[in-house]
């Protein structure tokens, strides 16, 4: 599975160098690790068993080849325990050796996207779930916020996104941005440049292309563009 960064250089600077309606099972799973957690040991039962169901899983998707998505599914689960936490106002790492942290909701509600987004985006992050790029706006700002995931993935839903869509950005205080999806174009990494300013607050999102490639790593870039409003 190839990251989806405009380009080793990152989207700024010098392009060359740069369907249920189900609420996802991770999310019902928090809730209920939320009520565990109200007794003195159930918080410890509940992280030990999804650590459990980890490396269970990871040696299972190992064995298929599928250990990144494994990642990418059980690891929301932990960050929705976080993201919790920290909307309580006591934040705290997904996991102990954790270098990143979950900064904000991303919703779609016409494809019933909703994902988290975390804090940096390097291929590590991004086994994870969406990350933002450090170099963009602050999520949900007045600027220009770039995020990325992988295509197949945290950020499938995007190829059903259309012009028009609402997209939603929550923030840890329970702010929302609400933005449109203005555009949507596939580019080449290796020149795909985004511009730092615009003239309104700006999300673009943006993950690999084509969506059902056989070979990951290539030079495709989904992008959609989306401006506050």
């Amino acid at each position: 599975m190839a990251a989806a960064t405009a380009g080793r250089g990152g989207p700024f600077g010098d392009a060359r160098r740069s369907t249920a309606r189900r609420a996802p099972w991770w999310r019902r799973a928090s809730a209920r690790a939320a009520a565990s957690e109200s007794s003195p040991s159930g918080g410890g039962r509940v992280l030990a068993g999804v650590f459990l169901a980890l490396v269970l899983g990871g040696v299972g998707a190992i064995a298929t080849g599928g250990w990144l998505y494994a990642k990418a599914v059980a690891g929301q689960w932990l960050l929705e325990r976080a993201w919790t936490k920290t909307r309580a106002g006591h934040p705290a790492p997904p996991w102990p050796w954790a270098d990143t942290k979950p900064i904000g909701r991303l919703i779609v509600p016409s494809v019933d996207g909703d994902v988290l987004v975390l804090e940096g985006a390097s291929g590590r992050t991004l086994a994870w779930g969406p990350g933002h790029l450090d170099a963009s706006a602050p999520l949900g700002s007045g600027g220009h916020a770039v995020v990325s995931a992988h295509r197949d993935t945290h950020f499938r839903f995007l190829r059903d996104v259309a012009i028009g869509a609402e997209v939603l950005v929550e923030l840890p205080d329970g702010a929302r941005r609400h933005y449109r999806v203005r555009r949507a174009y596939v580019a080449d990494a290796r020149t795909l440049a985004l511009p730092r300013t615009t003239g309104v607050p700006t999300l673009t999102l943006v993950t690999c292309y084509p969506f059902d490639a056989l070979v990951p790593g290539g030079p495709g870039r989904y992008v959609v563009v989306a401006e506050a409003g």
